[in-house]
């Protein structure tokens, strides 16, 4: 499959994945930390590793794209290959 093919088939879906697996994360973090209650927010003991992932995730979606592009650019993909007589 060449890069063009790539790009015109895959980019939109690859754009929805990301955008739902960093919104996933986030909320898997805010829930953690609501289950561990204040040790969730210490960043020594019990709650170490709820502490750094719920820091963190935010600096992952943001490497990844942000969420409001990516979808954008997922809509704008799927729409290019709608039908033109397509009735929404």
């Amino acid at each position: 499959m060449s890069y063009r093919q790539q790009a015109n088939k895959l980019a939109g879906q690859i754009a929805f994945l990301k955008s739902y697996s960093t919104s996933a994360g986030q909320e898997t973090a805010r829930d953690a930390v609501q289950i561990f209650g204040g040790r969730g927010i210490t960043a020594t003991g019990m709650g170490q590793y709820i502490e750094h992932y719920h820091r963190t995730i935010p600096f992952d979606a943001l490497l990844g794209g942000a969420e409001d592009v990516l979808a954008d650019l997922g809509v704008r993909q799927a729409l290019r290959a709608m039908p033109k007589n397509a009735r929404l």
